[in-house]
């Protein structure tokens, strides 16, 4: 660990930003954490943080989305059409190169939670994975061969649309789409569907058959691309009630309905919480900004 590059790691969050100062998990050299508010207010914030420190070779962001990755794009490093009010179109990458002079990566905070997880944490070991967020809104990291599964752009599928079990006809809270994954299961959903908090909601409240039944969806969704050989859910949803893990494994293969008789997917260390806790975000970004350091 001692030869890894110092990394200046910025976790950006739909409620708060997670910034670490990190080689990795066992020599992180400070952390600081800022409420996500209006883009101008924060990367001020951000940016007056990295002020503060020294000798980083380079800066990692893992940013909620969407985001535009393509470096040959002109919007390249910048948040694109986001459900998050104020920011649209905000540039993050070009301001941070410009302030700080260093190489900086980019990409989603669920990529690289996933980094993290497949690197140090809960899938130690394994090339290709799935990192599922489920907080503010929902997120999916896919790791195939070790890097991201990047295309077009990055995957979205926090929003595909599950089927609704019958009788369930509420609208949902996705300013694009009601009813896709993150309008009926992310936290904001479950309080405008119950009234009631997350955290604070019974676990034998029957809204949890619901937002279990919409994650199996999701889940049925990656094991049918063939890639997660391993499927790490975090997130303040998940991470806060643990009662909704088998509730999700169950809702998964009850989907599935056996057409994948692949006996890991039945396993319960298929579907897993994170390793690294909280720090899976902003590890992830120090993975990104030490890769950043590689490309050169």
């Amino acid at each position: 660990m001692a030869d890894a590059p110092l990394v200046a790691g910025i976790e950006l969050g739909g409620t708060k930003c997670n910034c670490i100062l990190a080689r990795g998990p066992d020599s992180i050299e400070d952390e600081v954490r800022i409420p996500t508010t209006a883009p101008a207010e924060t990367l001020a914030a951000i940016e007056q943080v990295l002020a503060g420190w020294s000798g980083f070779a380079s800066i990692g962001i893992a940013s909620f989305g969407p985001i535009s990755i393509d470096r040959d794009a002109g919007d390249y490093g910048s948040i694109t059409a986001t459900p998050k009010p104020g920011w649209s179109r905000t540039d993050i990458v070009r301001r941070i190169e410009r302030r700080f002079g260093v190489p900086v990566g980019f990409h989603t905070d669920v990529v690289g939670a996933a980094l993290a997880e497949a690197k140090w944490g809960a899938a130690k070991g394994l090339a290709d994975i799935a990192y599922v967020t489920v907080g503010t809104g929902i997120g999916v990291g896919l790791i195939a061969g070790g890097k991201p599964v990047d295309g077009l752009t990055h995957a979205e599928l926090g929003h595909i649309r599950p089927v609704r079990i019958d009788g369930d006809d509420w609208i949902g809270n996705c300013p694009f789409h009601g009813g896709c994954v993150e309008g009926l299961c992310a936290g904001p959903a479950i309080a405008a569907r119950t009234g009631t908090r997350a955290e604070h909601l019974p676990a034998d409240h029957p809204a949890w058959d619901l937002v279990a039944h919409g994650l199996g969806q999701l889940l049925h969704t990656l094991v049918l691309t063939g890639i997660p050989r391993r499927i790490v859910m975090g997130g303040g949803v998940m991470v806060g009630t643990s009662h909704l893990f088998p509730r999700v494994r169950a809702a998964m293969i009850d989907s599935l309905a056996g057409y994948v008789p692949l006996p890991e997917v039945g396993l319960s260390r298929y579907v897993v919480p994170p390793a690294l806790g909280n720090n899976a975000g902003p590890l992830g970004a120090i993975l990104l900004g030490a890769q950043a350091l590689e490309r050169g």
